[in-house]
């Protein structure tokens, strides 16, 4: 009865001891399919010129290898096709200068088809024509991020317009592959030490809820994302089949068995804001006790420290604290 009622409860309820035992843990969380930015690709002006033709007309458009991307103008490329030509004609012996013309003109954009055609044609191109070397969809260069999604309007004009004009090594569009993409998923804080890269992982995308893909963890983002408290995870997939939409959600499933450790029932533990406490049985009462802890798993928690294998502690913390309603512990 002498005792402080703010850290100390008389009580028969039952009491429980650690277990030291390994525990089965199946982490359940939510994922996000985004654009895998490793393989994102962008096309460059070689030469500061004017776009005279446009073949990209919208946001989002697929193209592939070969394709026509432009027309462009250029006074650089222009000169230089003129200094070929000039080579070809008064000198045709000095073929080191020669291919030093032709390896010019290949750097600053033109393609072998296009060399052959001003040295057969003895004519220099005034439009000269850009194609891609990738396949995927078509974004503005810096304006695109790794979730970004296709919008359900794809007549979206581009910015960049027919007469205008870019300068040399200026990004002109991104193109996106849509064969690889990875899935971002978000973890609580206190699952990280078992979240670990290689670790496997099933996904269950919501747009094909019967097929599982079985893959691993790629990478842990090292920090947090604003306006969050999860750690992020990135699971790399083959999307060549396009079975996974970009933006659409996952659920992933990762199981773990942890190493022998103690463990107490949930309802034993009390979390008090960054405490965690619990009600050891010292003779014929409990006293309110601060103990640490690990992860949890199932209707078990681990203790990392603050109890001893032969310590008892109540079954239902939650009860005592009801019956008090107010917990003080020394730290």
């Amino acid at each position: 009865l002498l005792q402080d009622d703010n850290n100390t409860v008389v009580s028969s309820i039952p009491v429980t001891t650690m277990q030291f035992a390994s525990q089965q843990i199946q982490l359940d969380a939510l994922g996000r399919v985004e654009y895998d930015t490793r393989f994102m690709k962008t096309i460059s002006a070689r030469v500061s010129g004017r776009i005279e033709n446009l073949y990209i007309k919208y946001r989002y458009q697929p193209i592939h290898a070969g394709d026509k991307v432009m027309d462009i103008y250029s006074p650089e490329l222009l000169t230089a096709q003129q200094n070929l030509l000039f080579l070809v004609k008064n000198d045709p012996s000095n073929t080191s200068l020669i291919d030093v013309a032709k390896q010019k003109l290949l750097l600053l954009g033109m393609n072998e088809k296009q060399l052959q055609n001003v040295v057969a044609t003895h004519k220099a191109i005034f439009s000269v024509t850009v194609y891609s070397n990738y396949t995927g969809h078509v974004h503005e260069a810096g304006n695109m991020n790794s979730s970004q999604t296709i919008p359900m309007n794809k007549s979206d004009e581009l910015s960049t317009k027919e007469g205008m004009y870019v300068e040399k090594g200026q990004p002109v569009f991104q193109v996106n592959n849509m064969d690889n993409v990875w899935v971002s998923v978000n973890f609580f804080p206190g699952e990280n030490s078992l979240i670990k890269v290689g670790s496997p992982v099933i996904i269950v995308p919501e747009t094909a809820p019967d097929k599982k893909i079985i893959s691993k963890i790629g990478f842990i983002e090292p920090f947090y994302k604003d306006g969050s408290k999860t750690v992020s995870a990135r699971v790399y997939l083959n999307n060549s089949k396009r079975m996974i939409p970009v933006g659409s959600q996952v659920k992933a499933t990762l199981n773990f068995e942890t190493k022998v450790s103690n463990w107490l029932p949930k309802e034993s533990v009390l979390s008090l804001g960054l405490n965690k406490i619990v009600f050891l049985k010292k003779g014929d009462i409990f006293k309110a006790h601060s103990i640490t802890t690990g992860i949890s798993a199932k209707n078990l928690i681990q203790v990392i420290d603050g109890l001893n294998a032969k310590d008892s502690v109540a079954e239902n913390a939650q009860f005592l604290i009801d019956s008090e309603g107010f917990i003080n512990i020394k730290q």
